[in-house]
C-alpha cells in the first residue's frame, strides 16, 4: 500500500527540503515529494523530529561480520548483505583483494551467479582492488599477484562476472595501463588510480585515457611535493574526478580531509570505509587476504608491519558523522559523500544513491546529530537502532 514519510528534513537529489512528505509507492519505489503545507490523503509514518536521507552506498568494501569477499562463499557475502543495513548502507560493491586470476574468476562466479539473491544491502557490482598494483604501496595486498594491466584478463573476469564489474583500480606506472584504461573506461566502467608510487604526470596519463577516480586518497600513493605533485597532486587538481575518502580519523587526519573536501568539493569524494572482516566484530587476531592482521583501538593492522594499516573496521554511518562532527563538512554535504558521489563514481547512480522518483525506496532515518535511527529496504523497515 502507497504510504508517506513525514519528516522534519529530506535530503533529495537535488535539494534538502524542512518538513515535507515523501511518497512511497506501493512496489516499494519512490514517489513524489509533497511540502509541508500540501499534506496528502493516506498512510503516513511520522518522523517529525528526524532526518530522511537515501541509502548509504559503500563502494570499496572487503568484509564485516567476520566475514571476507574473497571466502568465495555467497552465504557470507549475504551475511554481509545483512550487517551492512546495520551501518545504513543499502548498496554496496564487494570489493576483491590482489589475488591469482583463478581465484579471482571464481569470486567473480560466484557474485555474478547469485546477486540478485541478496536479502540485505543490495549488491550493485564488484569493485576489483589489484592486482595491477606496485609493490612499494602494496599495503595489505599482496605483492606475490601484482602484474601489469591486461584488457584479456579483464574480459575474462568481467564475462565470469556476468558483466558486474563497475570500478577497477590500477597503479599507473604498470606497464600498459594507459591503454588498459583507455579499453576498459566506460559508461559501465570506472577504472580508478592507487596503491601507487606514481609521478603526477604518469596519473595524468590515466585521467586523460579516460581513468575517473583515485583509490582511498593520500593512501597508497605518492604524496604531494611542491616540485613533483605525485599521486596526491594528482587526486586534488584533476578535473572531474572523484576521490575515494576513508574518514576513521585513522587513516587520513581530519584536516587533511578537510583540505581535500574544500579543494574538490563535497560533490567529487565519496566516502568510504575500505572494511574488513571485523567490522561490528570484537577486537583481536584476523587475517586480510592471506595476511594475519591485528584489530584494536579502531585500528587494522598487519602483524607484519604494525606501521601499516591494513583496511579498517569503520562503518559508513560513522564516516558521515565523522566529518559533520569534526566540523569540514555539512550534513547535507556528508549525505551527497555517503551516497549520490559514491553511487556517480561507480557507475550505478541510474539505479541509488539518491531520493529519485522511480527509485527503489532504500532510505536512512537520521537523528539530529547524524547518528543513524533506521534502515529502509523497498519501502520496509529492516533495522532499528
Amino acid at each position: 500500500m502507497t504510504y508517506y514519510i513525514h519528516a522534519k528534513k529530506f535530503f533529495l537529489k537535488n535539494t534538502t527540503e524542512n518538513g515535507g512528505y515523501l511518497e512511497i509507492t506501493d512496489d516499494g519505489k519512490f514517489g513524489g515529494f509533497y511540502t509541508e503545507d500540501n499534506k496528502p490523503e493516506g498512510k503516513i509514518v511520522d518522523y517529525s523530529d528526524k532526518m530522511v536521507a537515501p541509502g548509504l552506498v559503500d563502494t570499496h568494501i572487503h568484509g564485516l561480520v567476520g566475514n571476507d569477499v574473497m571466502d568465495n562463499d555467497w552465504t557470507k557475502i549475504n551475511e554481509m548483505s545483512e550487517g551492512l543495513l546495520k551501518a545504513g548502507v543499502t548498496s554496496w560493491l564487494p570489493t576483491t583483494l590482489t589475488a591469482s586470476h583463478e581465484q579471482l574468476m571464481e569470486t567473480c562466479r560466484m557474485i555474478g551467479e547469485n546477486y540478485q539473491k541478496a536479502t540485505g544491502a543490495k549488491v550493485r557490482g564488484i569493485h576489483f582492488e589489484g592486482p595491477f598494483y606496485t609493490e612499494e604501496h602494496k599495503g595489505a595486498q599482496n605483492p606475490k599477484y601484482f602484474r601489469d594491466p591486461d584488457v584479456e584478463e579483464f574480459k575474462e573476469w568481467q564475462e565470469a562476472a556476468h558483466g558486474m564489474i563497475k570500478k577497477i583500480s590500477i597503479a599507473p606506472e604498470r606497464k600498459g595501463s594507459v591503454e588498459f584504461t583507455a579499453a576498459v573506461a566506460s559508461d559501465d566502467v570506472a577504472v580508478t588510480l592507487g596503491h601507487s608510487s606514481a609521478t603526477f604526470e604518469q596519473a595524468k596519463a590515466c585521467v586523460e585515457a579516460g581513468a575517473s577516480g583515485f583509490t582511498h586518497a593520500y593512501n597508497g600513493m605518492s604524496g604531494l611535493n611542491h616540485r613533483q605533485p605525485g599521486m596526491v597532486g594528482a587526486a586534488m587538481s584533476m578535473n572531474f574526478v572523484d576521490d575515494e575518502l576513508i574518514c576513521d580519523g585513522h587513516h587520513v587526519q581530519p584536516y587533511a580531509a578537510r583540505i581535500l573536501i574544500d579543494k574538490k568539493t563535497p560533490e567529487h569524494i565519496a566516502l568510504i570505509t575500505d572494511c574488513m572482516s571485523a567490522g561490528l566484530m570484537p577486537d583481536g587476531e584476523y587475517v586480510l587476504g592471506e595476511l594475519p592482521v591485528t584489530v584494536a583501538d579502531g585500528q587494522v593492522r598487519l602483524q607484519e608491519a604494525p606501521h601499516n594499516l591494513a583496511g579498517s573496521i569503520l562503518l559508513l554511518k560513522d564516516a558521515i558523522k565523522n566529518v559533520v562532527d569534526w566540523n569540514i563538512a555539512t550534513d547535507e554535504e556528508a549525505v551527497t559523500m555517503g551516497s549520490y558521489v559514491p553511487a556517480k563514481s561507480s557507475k550505478i547512480a541510474d539505479k541509488c544513491g539518491s531520493i529519485t522518483p522511480g527509485h527503489d525506496a532504500d532510505f536512512i532515518i537520521l537523528d539530529d546529530d547524524m547518528s543513524l535511527s533506521e534502515t529502509y529496504l523497498d519501502g520496509e523497515s529492516r533495522y532499528q537502532a
